[in-house]
């Protein structure tokens, strides 16, 4: 027993398994003891963890309308992002946001696009959007740190299965005045394959109705306050399952993992 076990620590070693990555990321990842569970197909919990993003283009009233689905795939409940309030592709009318704010964390999300050309996306401090849109593999498309860094299209799975967003966080830093110091930073796993790596994300792209901070200076006045994760509804049925968070306190600009 002992010799399989020194056999298989070489081959880890040697990079033949890719062993932490394997165990951290990817679709149906498990939340850690430490986090926090965001949504997990509980109609309840959506309503308790998660609200309206107020923005200037609001257009959704309480309760949120998003709809508790069947899983297409698995067995159990999601929701999905079709809000009628969205219809058209209006970004901010009926975008979900939870009710509690973070600083840096680590991120699990799962979706699914349910139609072609399908787009949503994830909001890190609901400043920083993470694209979600089917057949794009610009800087605008599926898994880009939107505007600024393309990902590579191959990891994702396709329209009706399952993908997921692993990402590590750290946000902008400020001096004792309130000015900024450093970027925001962030790491991310699409679908278990690394596709971003201690990134810089330079702005809040979208204008005011995107997201905190949007307004401010053509979206290059970011401030020095936490904000929730959110998703957007653009009027097409994305899914979303298994999502949960660990809060952390990154003091190295470092998000590898």
């Amino acid at each position: 027993m002992r010799r399989k076990v020194r056999i298989l620590i070489a081959i880890i070693c040697a990079g033949l398994i890719p062993y932490s990555i394997s165990a951290q990321v990817g679709v149906s990842t498990k939340k850690p003891k430490e986090g926090k569970m965001l949504f997990d197909g509980n109609k309840k919990m959506l309503h308790q963890q998660w609200e309206y993003w107020d923005g200037p283009r609001l257009a959704a009233s309480p309760p949120i309308k998003w709809e508790i689905v069947d899983d297409p795939v698995d067995k159990g409940k999601v929701v999905s992002a079709n809000d009628p309030a969205a219809a058209g592709g209006k970004y901010g009318a009926a975008d979900i946001v939870t009710k509690e704010k973070f600083k840096d964390f680590r991120l699990h999300v799962e979706f699914l696009i349910n139609e072609e050309g399908g787009n949503s996306g994830v909001y890190l401090q609901n400043r920083y959007e993470i694209q979600i849109l089917d057949g794009d593999s610009t800087d605008h498309g599926m898994a880009a740190i939107i505007n600024e860094h393309a990902a590579p299209y191959h990891p994702y799975n396709g329209v009706g299965k399952w993908n997921a967003y692993d990402i590590k966080f750290r946000a902008a830093r400020f001096d004792e005045q309130g000015n900024l110091t450093e970027r925001a930073l962030m790491t991310m796993y699409f679908n278990g394959e690394k596709v971003h790596e201690n990134r810089r994300i330079q702005q809040v792209w979208g204008g005011p109705n995107s997201g905190l901070d949007g307004g401010n200076d053509g979206g290059k006045g970011i401030t020095d306050r936490p904000g929730g994760i959110k998703l957007q509804a653009e009027g097409f049925d994305v899914r979303f399952r298994n999502i949960w968070i660990v809060p952390m306190d990154i003091h190295e600009a470092d998000t590898d993992f």
